[in-house]
Order: structure tokens, then sequence, then C-alpha cells
């Protein structure tokens, strides 16, 4: 039988015949459109009127050279939010001409029919289609115009169907595929699907084009008709390829890493809103596929020993109960999980999911057939299939629980592996993608002439076009000053401007050096790392860290070998109390020597040592990395291990950012992010973060950590979490910065993690217990909320000769204009240099502000705040609390005792394991809770 997944939850809009006349508003509250974003029609959340006094709004600043902006929409007094209306756009830095990854879509006023499509067996969304397709054929007089279908619960139409009622179940039998034969007379009859469509929504398009004039707030009308418009777009590679949700993928080009992967090359697609204009977002996708062909060669390229491929007695023996261990079983297990396959020799051709693989051989699992116990290998020679080595495992097959032999079982080609990548495969996914900016885009419009739109059945019948002959979009962006950088006392320059996003340590002093006066190291692989090595060692990381300014007291630490095989924690923690018994003080600091291979749970012991059972600073380096390393590289080191003591690196210059500078209006800068388990990962928690500036400048940093319901994105613990990293900040700048008011006037909050969906739920759930942390604390900063989204699919090309080294857009560069939304305050920001492949800009979106920033003014605090990231000399991706964040996170599995593993059986519930590791789950350390143990 076949596999059946739940189909999707679509959800509906107006009822059908309440479609709003045209250019009315549509009826609020209805649920958005399968796949759409929650409406945004709400009104403004909180924030105060514009444009009460200060200069006009989009002025530029002292010496800022005004940029001719592309395309320019100002959205209506009428129309509303989500969070911000956009106040004015950027002008400060100077012009660069680009392409972005985006083509213009013209689509005419017209009526879209949605149906929903009710399929009662739950077919994969392929199959689904494949029966939907089948049913047009057979009714060609109901189905004149192609239907557009999503593959699971929603279905347009550019036309009104003529069910003969508001709905109408149609059965289809699908014909064989690839020209096969019809069935053999006494065989089985062919299964027949049923499909069900009803009247669901009109969707009147009309209401797109005054949205994208800046005319129309974000409603549930406007979502439900780009969820039909990104239909239509797909349907004709859906039927051609294997595809996600957004992304198809072709075999050409096609990878095999081993581990039983292949990786294959595709297209993602988006129609997306802009100013004045629809436009496609186009852009490469990779993805993981299973290997296809017999499923026993998958098993052997899964633990890579392709080498017993050609020897078959090797190779039943290695994948029989016999020949695997019960670890390796259920590794293997995990891996094939869902995974469809076929068996030929049955004559079945129908996809099966793998549920599970047996723990007892072909010849050992017996069951009751005919009257009589027989084995597996039994069954299928009496049925008149040939079973060669029935020592091998089996897998159990769909719902029914079919055991059949490995060695029956083919894998269909095309098949995406929806789980995490592993990690030793990371290099290659990062070769396979990596393409600099001018062969991404030379591959984006190969893509465009694939697809051929013009030629699409779907995108005609729709009446939409979509216009590539022209290329990518291009448009004209700015590339703001570069901020200065203020180091310490006896730089030789105490102020440096990055250039193409990065500076050096050559001559600069740190603005906080510490005083080192008791260290010692700890070595985890003394094959390479013996008494030479060890001397060098002392002598450049002393040398290295004392050009920084670092006090180093202490020239010959104290060395320990450790096993790597022994208890990591008790290893360090013997070390240190024979150091503190030698030198009459505890460490300061523990470097700990690492192999080159094979050290994750060394590193995560290590850690949790240092981080929350002992309260010490730990820094891990690499044997290959330290041993030979220039003073560069130590000059590096020392910037990690200064901020974990307390110490600051460097500070914007205050004339650079008068945001923070300004004594009256101080400032906390604060970020927050969720970290979910890996894709089939289940009863895991979330970990959660915030972190949180606690000096003037926002160079200094503190974080809390917790964790909650896996895959909540919603922060729960956030008000006493903001409540924390306050008053540290008040603390911090009480005692240390000696302000008589420490109290932030200011409160920018970077949030990291969402989905554009998500926006209202952070304003509803999350901007509430920020303000009642303030509210706790007496205090009554202005707050200004800002979403970063990392994962998106824009790109930039610098045209003509504006590009750097890399052939990316300089650091810097930021657009605000021609792709950004119509009526919300965004924006696209580069602001580190290119290194590997395109880089990718962070997309900012202001959710809430009191403060009335001008455009200008916020998006060149967040570039600056790109540039005091501590542990490197060059400028990141995205602001510094916000990469902090998503450090705190990913540490959080640090928090529990090396080696910990929670019993989950399938019976316990997510909210019980849940709490079985909020209780096994540790706080950092007190001595650590001031200190960047992150960094």
């Amino acid at each position: 039988m076949p596999p059946r997944t739940a189909p999707g939850r679509g959800q509906r809009g107006a009822p059908r015949g309440s479609s709003p006349a045209r250019g009315a508003s549509p009826a609020r509250g209805a649920s958005p459109a399968r796949g759409a974003s929650p409406a945004r029609g709400a009104p403004p959340r909180g924030a105060p009127a514009r444009g009460r006094g200060g200069p006009p709004r989009g002025a530029p600043g002292p010496g800022a050279a005004a940029v001719a902006p592309g395309n320019v929409v100002s959205p209506a007094g009428h129309v509303s939010a989500v969070g911000v209306k956009r106040p004015g756009h950027g002008t400060m830095g100077r012009p660069i001409d680009l392409q972005v990854n985006c083509y213009p879509v013209d689509a005419p006023n017209i009526t879209v029919f949605q149906y929903d499509a009710i399929d009662p067996d739950r077919l994969p969304a392929r199959a689904n289609m494949d029966v939907m397709k089948q049913v047009e054929q057979d009714n060609p007089t109901i189905f004149t115009k192609s239907m557009a279908y999503d593959g699971r619960k929603i279905a347009y139409s550019a036309i009104d169907l003529p069910l003969g009622g508001t709905s109408r179940t149609f059965e289809v039998t699908l014909a064989p595929k690839n020209g096969g034969t019809a069935p053999k007379p006494g065989s089985r009859p062919p299964r027949v699907y049923r499909l069900k469509l009803t009247q669901a929504v009109m969707i009147n398009t009309d209401v797109l084009h005054r949205y994208v004039a800046g005319q129309q707030s974000l409603d549930t009308a406007i979502s439900t008709g780009l969820a039909a418009y990104n239909t239509i777009i797909r349907m004709e590679p859906n039927m051609r390829y294997p595809f996600n949700v957004r992304s198809f993928f072709t075999p050409e080009g096609s990878r095999r890493i081993g581990g039983g992967i292949e990786l294959w090359r595709g297209f993602f697609q988006s129609i997306r809103p802009g100013p004045g204009r629809l436009f496609l977002n186009l852009d490469i996708a990779s993805c993981m596929m299973y290997r296809p062909g017999p499923l026993v060669e998958l098993c052997l390229d899964f633990f890579e020993r392709m080498d017993l491929a050609r020897n078959t007695t090797q190779t039943a023996q290695f994948l029989s109960p016999n020949g695997m261990g019960e670890r390796d079983r259920l590794r293997l297990q995990k891996f094939l999980t869902n995974l469809r396959v076929t068996v030929p020799a049955t004559t079945r051709e129908k996809k099966r999911p793998i549920r599970k693989i047996s723990d007892r051989s072909a010849t050992n699992i017996t069951f009751e057939y005919q009257g009589r116990n027989i084995t597996v290998a039994q069954y299928f020679q009496l049925t008149g299939t040939q079973v060669r080595f029935p020592q091998m495992f089996c897998v159990e097959l769909g719902s029914g629980g079919a055991l059949v032999p490995l060695e029956l079982c083919e894998v269909p080609a095309g098949q995406i592996m929806k789980k995490q990548l592993p990690s030793d495969k990371t290099k290659d996914m990062v070769a396979f993608s990596t393409q600099k900016p001018f062969e991404r885009f030379r591959s984006i419009e190969a893509g465009a002439r694939l697809l051929q739109y013009g030629q699409s059945t779907y995108i005609r019948d729709f009446g939409m076009s979509i216009n590539t002959g022209n290329g990518p979009l291009q448009l004209q962006a700015r590339i703001l000053p570069t901020p200065q950088l203020q180091y310490g006392r006896g730089s030789k320059d105490m102020t440096v401007v990055p250039r193409d996003g990065k500076w050096n340590m050559a001559d600069k002093k740190l603005v906080n050096p510490v005083a080192i006066n008791h260290w010692l190291i700890v070595t985890f692989e003394s094959r390479r790392f013996r008494d030479q090595a060890q001397q060098d060692l002392v002598r450049n990381l002393v040398g290295g860290f004392r050009s920084t300014g670092i006090v180093m007291e202490d020239d010959r630490p104290i060395i320990r070998s450790a096993n790597p095989q022994g208890n990591v924690v008790a290893q360090l923690r013997e070390a240190g109390q024979a150091s503190f018994q030698t030198k009459k003080s505890p460490p300061q600091l523990i470097v700990v020597i690492l192999p080159d291979h094979g050290n994750t749970d060394i590193y995560t012991a290590v850690k949790h040592f240092g981080d929350v059972a002992q309260g010490v600073a730990t820094q891990c380096l690499k044997v290959g990395k330290c041993v030979g390393a220039n003073i560069q590289y130590w000059a590096n080191v020392a910037l990690k291990a200064n901020v974990k003591l307390g110490g600051i690196n460097c500070t914007p210059a205050p004339r650079a950012v008068p945001l923070l500078s300004d004594p009256a209006n101080s400032c906390i800068i604060m970020g927050a992010d969720v970290q979910h388990p890996a894709p089939g990962a289940e009863n895991r928690p979330s970990f959660t973060a915030v972190v949180g500036s606690v000096d003037q400048m926002a160079s200094k940093y503190v974080a809390t950590s917790a964790l909650q319901v896996g895959r909540q994105e919603l922060i729960d613990d956030l008000q006493e979490m903001t409540k924390e990293i306050l008053t540290q900040h008040m603390g911090y700048r009480k005692a240390r910065e000696k302000a008589a008011n420490p109290a932030p006037k200011k409160l920018i909050f970077f949030r990291d993690g969402v989905s554009e969906g998500q926006f209202g739920q952070v304003l509803e759930h999350e901007l509430p217990l920020i303000r009642a942390a303030c509210v706790e604390l007496g205090i009554r900063p202005a707050i200004t909320l800002l979403v970063v989204i990392k994962r998106h699919h824009i790109r930039m090309n610098p045209l003509g000769n504006n590009g750097d080294r890399s052939g990316n857009c300089p650091a810097g560069t930021i657009l605000d204009t021609g792709i950004t939304n119509p009526v919300e305050f965004d924006w696209y920001l580069q602001s580190h240099g290119g290194l590997l492949g395109t880089s990718r800009p962070a997309h900012y979106e202001v959710l809430y502000d009191d403060s009335r920033f001008s455009a200008d003014a916020i998006q060149s605090l967040s570039f600056a705040l790109c540039h005091v990231y501590a542990r490197a000399t060059r400028s990141v991706s995205i602001p510094a609390p916000v990469y902090y964040a998503d450090i705190v996170c990913a540490r959080g599995k640090h928090h529990f005792e090396p080696g910990f593993a929670v019993n989950l059986s399938d019976t316990i519930s997510q909210a019980a394991s849940v709490d079985a590791y909020k209780d096994a789950y540790k706080q950092i350390h007190p001595s650590q809770k001031k200190m960047m143990f992150f960094s």
C-alpha cells in the first residue's frame, strides 16, 4: 500500500463570493492561505507618530553624498504595516551599480479561484500532483485551463470551474509511466484515486497592485494572492523534477560525496512584492540526495565501505547481525528511515518508505504463512524470488510492516535527504555550492532560460509574464562610510579605518588589555606536541599576547599531558589543582591543545569544565594550527583570550557612532536567537540566548541562555533574560564607567532567527516581555526592535570594476530601494568583505521604534556593530550581538555533563522530555557570567 503522509492543512481566506470589490480592502480576521504570512493589516504597533521636529526624514547627514534611489514608493498615510512604516530612504554613502537576482513580473488584474483539494488517501505531494494532472486530462470540458496545485491542500484556477455545485469528487486511475504496459488479464486491477475539489476563495489580484504601489495594507487577500502566484510559477518544474517547498533540483552536475549522499543543484523561485512592482527572486540551490541504485550499495557507501562492493560474500557478512554492531545498525536505521524503495524482483514498482531495519537476518525472522511458520527468506523463495544472501538484515516497509531482505530493494533517484548534513561532509557541500558572484549570476541566467517561463502553460493560463530577456535587475545601491575603530594607548595609530571589511593587529594595542599572572597548558595530543613544540608554543604565545598589550607575568606555565580517551573534566581539574599547588593561585587561563580530528567530545567537555563546572577561562587550539604559527596567529588568539578574561579589544571611535557616544542618551544593544534541534531529532529542546552590551560603546557583552520546547521560535523566558542583561549593564556602567545614571535611555534589540510570517508574533509576544523587564527594574528606555534575517535568497553582483578582490560588492553595500518592501522599513546590508563564493547580505526590518530613528541613523549603527565582533579583525555579516547570541545558542550542549543522555522513549511526551533536559541543564558558572565566555 502506498505510504500515507498527512496533507498540509491549508487555511482559507474570505469565503467564496465575499471577495472585495476592486480597490476595496478585503475583510479582516481571516486566516492566511497555506504558506502565507499572517495578516499584516493591524494598526501600527505602538510606534509614535513620525515627523515631529528634527531634520526631514531621509535628509543627508553631515558630509554625506546624496545617491539617486532606485524604485521608490512612499506608502500612503492610511496604509498600515506590521511594524514600522518606512520613514524615508537612506542617503549616506557613495553610489554603486549592481545586479540583483530578481526579474520583473507582470500580472493582470484578474480573479483567481482557489479550491480545497482533499486527498482522502493522503498521498505524497508529487503523487497528488500526478492525480490532479490525470483528473484534468480525463475531464477536458471542466478543466479548460491548467490548475496550479501545491500537492497538498490548495489548488488554483484562472476560471470558475463548472463543478455542478460547490464541490465534486473525481475518480481516476493513473496512466502507466514511461510508456509502461497495461495490466495483464487476471492481474490486480489498477488503483482508483479520488480527489475532491471544493470551492474556497476568490482572490482579487488588484489588491496586490495596490499593495506594491503603497496604497494597500498587507492582509489576508495579499498573502493569499502571493501564495497563488508562487504555486503557479513552481508548477511546471515541480512536475518534472524533484522538489521541496520552494526549490527544484536536476541531476546535471550531481556529485557523490560518500556517506550514501549525492549533491544536486537546482533553483529557488519566489514571487515577492517590491516598490511599484512584483518581482521574481531566482537563485541557485543545493541539496542532499540519497544515492540511487541497490540499497545494499547505499548502505556500504554510508559506512564508506564501497571497497566491499565487488566481494558479495564480504558484503553479506558486513551487512548482517553478526558483522555489524548494534550502534552501527541504529546509525544506519536513522539514516534510512523514510527513504522510499522499490522491490523490482516482486514486480512491484510502488515506492514504500523504510520504517526500521530488523535486528535479525532473513533466516532468523519467522512468521505464520498458510498455516505454518516460515522464515522471511523461505517466503520469498516460495513466491518465486531468489534470496542469495539471507544472512543480511531486512528492512521494514510501509505502514503494514512488510519485511524485505536488503538485497531485493532498489533506491529510486531524486529523493531529497531531509536530515542534518553530517559534519564531515560540510566541506564537500561548501565546495559544491560555492560560486563567485559572476558565476552565480551566470548560472541564474541559465536557470531562467531552462525554466522558459514564457512557455509555461500554467503561467500563460493565469496571464502572467516574467521578463528575463534583459537579464537580472540592475539597481543603484550605496556603500556606507566605514566606521573608524579605536585601539589602545601605545598603538602606532590609535584609530583604524578598515579596508575591504578587514584590518590587522600590526602595531596595535588593545583598548583594555588584561594581565595574566597564572596560566597553564593541557595537551590532549602528545604525539605531535612534544618538548620542542611545547617550548615554541609558550614563547610564541607569550610574544603574541604581549604584542597586543596583554601583560604576561608568567612565561613558564605548567604543561600537562592528558589522555584523550579519559575523563576530560577530571584531568583538567587535576591539572588545575597541581598548578594551584605550585603557583599558589588558581589559573586565570587554561590553554588546551586538541587533536586536529576527532576532537568534538573533548572540546565539549573542556567548555563544560570552564564555563559551567569550574568557572575558568579556557582557550582551545588545534595542534595543526598552533605548531609553527606566526605572531599574527597568536595576536588573534589574544583577541579571544583578552575578552574572556574581562578586557576590551577595540571600540568604535566616538565620532563614528554618535548614537552610542552621547552620554545624555546612553544606549544598550541587545541580541537574541533560538537554535532548534537538527532535522529528524525528536524530543530535543531548543536553546535560547540573549546577549547585551554593558559598556557605553557597545564593545563588551554578557550573555544568558535557557532551553525550551523544541522548534518553538518565540522565547518563553525573554522577560527574565532581558532583566538579567539590563541588571548587568547598569551594574557595569555604575561600577566601571562611573555613570551617574546607569539606566539606558535607549534599548536597541536585534532579533535573529524569525521569518517574515512571525513578525506579528514577535511584536505580540516578545515585545511586551522586553517592556515588562524594564518596568520590573523601574526603567523606561525607548525601545527599538529589529529583526535580522540571514536565510533569504537575495544576492548582489557588482557591475563594472566596483567589486572587491573576491568579486563581491564592497563591505558596507546597502540596498533600501528597488526590491525592498513597498510599505515597511527594511533594507539589505552586506557588511562584510567577500571570502569564498557569493556573499549574502543580511536583511533587516524594523518592527518597533520608540526613538523614531532616521534611515541613515539606524542603518549606520547596524553597520558599525558589525565591526565590534571581538574574535576577528574583520567586519562580520550581522551585528556582533546577533552573532554572539547565535554562538551562545550553539554552546547550549556544553551546559550538560559530558556524556549526558536522557533515555527518551517514543512514548515520552515532548514536554516531559524538555523537563528532563531542564533538570540536567546547568547555568553558567557565576565567575563567568560577567565575562565574554562565548568569544
